[in-house]
């Protein structure tokens, strides 16, 4: 393992009117925090501080290199599974350098800046109580970068945040989604276990400075699927003997994940509190069912688009969300918002370019039809610093920002001239007048 520096100079200002606005490099800020954002999606204290680590995972199954028709006493090819990750976490207070971050986009080979406000390999803040961790798993495909401006605002509440590049899955490594169905959660609990293993070296930034013990995870799309086997929504016997078609994958290699086995059961892991995941996958596909979600063992939020066309809604996110009953869960809805609802960042201005090899523009990858990213990141970081408020922080006011009247539209705005609430009052909690709209969130309890 070892650090890499992951940014270079900021662009040079243009200072000249008549100098072309392709000849410097745009500007992608992640920080924007809207005029109409929900007031949990603001900033926090810390100062936060971005480091990049590189892993690897030894001695894996290399799926992509599988036959899928391999028989059951065929020998696996193993390879050692490189994972990079961005950590996004509280530095020291006076902490100054440089903010910018080098991202690769959807075309696997452009590399734009990303600006924010973490300041890259800044001293670690001291601190008595530990922050609690935050793993973060992107979509099929992504790469570490995909929700840094969620990253990097939970960063700045007192979190450390831990982002990972899934090897096979993002721009640059994209391969069959074999090794996504197999390997996420394999994922997520090696670099749980790797940043474990740092909290506890002296000569280690994250020394004294992360609780494994209090983590959650936070996963978009394939991230999703990965999270829920992660946390007990284990898969069916039907998902382990897909051997065709897209979602297919070598005999013997996802029964590692059977809900209710033995050697599933052993994978449950006491320091994971909670999760949030964004447009889950598998449901729609039957990689779980009504009775596999039952497993789920930690409270969860899940966040998807109602007409999602990708993993399905009412199919898909929704009847997972129902189906989890041993948990207490919230849904939020985006009306009318498709796959790319509240998790991706907004597309870099350098992807505003059709690709020849992929035959489409860029932005896409990234963009909703309806809904704006920034606006869409704002909400999710409130109600998911709400979230993680509440399950790893263990503060009981932020469960309030969850009871709400279920349709945003129904809420009636009713305060005094001082902002104090009024009796009738059921607007949604922390959004400015007029701009809770267009939005759903239920919320069921373990046992319902």
């Amino acid at each position: 393992m070892k650090n890499k520096q992951t940014t270079r100079y900021a662009a040079a200002l243009l200072v000249v009117s008549c100098v072309p606005f392709s000849a410097v490099q745009a500007e992608n800020r992640i920080d924007i925090i809207r005029a109409d954002a929900p007031e949990l999606a603001a900033y926090g204290e810390q100062t936060v501080g971005v480091r990049q680590l590189d892993f690897i995972h030894k001695s894996q199954i290399d799926i992509v290199n599988t036959d899928t028709n391999r028989k059951e006493d065929d020998v696996f090819p193993y390879y050692d599974r490189p994972l990079t990750v961005q950590v996004w976490y509280p530095a020291a207070s006076n902490a100054k350098g440089e903010t910018v971050l080098k991202a690769l986009i959807r075309d696997g080979k452009t590399l734009v800046d990303l600006h924010g406000k973490a300041i890259v390999d800044a001293q670690p803040a001291t601190t008595k109580t530990l922050f609690p961790l935050v793993i973060l798993s992107h979509g099929y495909p992504g790469n570490r970068f995909l929700m840094s401006p969620i990253a990097e605002n939970i960063a700045s509440k007192g979190y450390v945040v831990v982002s990972i590049d899934h090897t096979d899955s993002t721009y640059s490594t994209l391969s069959k989604i074999s090794s996504s169905l197999v390997n996420r959660t394999k994922d997520q609990l090696f670099i749980l276990n790797q940043i474990d293993r740092l909290a506890k070296d002296k000569t280690s930034f994250l020394y004294n400075l992360v609780d494994v013990n209090n983590t959650g995870i936070i996963g978009y799309s394939m991230g999703g699927y990965g999270t829920v086997v992660t946390v007990g929504g284990g898969l069916t016997q039907y998902a382990l003997d897909q051997r065709e078609g897209f979602f297919s994958t070598p005999k013997g290699t996802l029964d590692q994940y059977l809900s209710g086995s033995k050697e599933y059961l052993a994978l449950a892991d006491s320091r994971i509190k909670t999760a949030v995941t964004f447009a889950p996958a598998g449901m729609k596909r039957h990689f779980m069912d009504s009775n596999t979600a039952k497993g789920i063992r930690v409270p969860m939020l899940f966040i998807a688009g109602s007409v999602d066309d990708v993993v399905g809604y009412e199919d898909g996110v929704r009847a997972l969300w129902k189906s989890a009953t041993s948990v207490h869960r919230s849904l939020l809805t985006f009306d009318y918002a498709n796959h790319n609802a509240g998790a991706p960042m907004a597309p870099p201005e350098e992807a505003n370019k059709v690709d020849a090899d992929l035959g489409f523009n860029l932005t896409m990858h990234y963009l909703d039809p309806v809904w704006d990213n920034v606006r869409m990141n704002n909400i999710s970081t409130h109600f998911i610093t709400a979230w993680l408020g509440q399950y790893l922080k263990q503060d009981s006011a932020m469960s309030s920002y969850f009871d709400l009247v279920p349709l945003s539209n129904d809420g009636q705005w009713s305060k005094d001239k001082n902002g104090m609430e009024n009796s009738d009052n059921t607007y949604w909690k922390g959004f400015p007048n007029r701009s809770a709209s267009g939005l759903r969130l239920e919320t069921l309890k373990a046992g319902s």
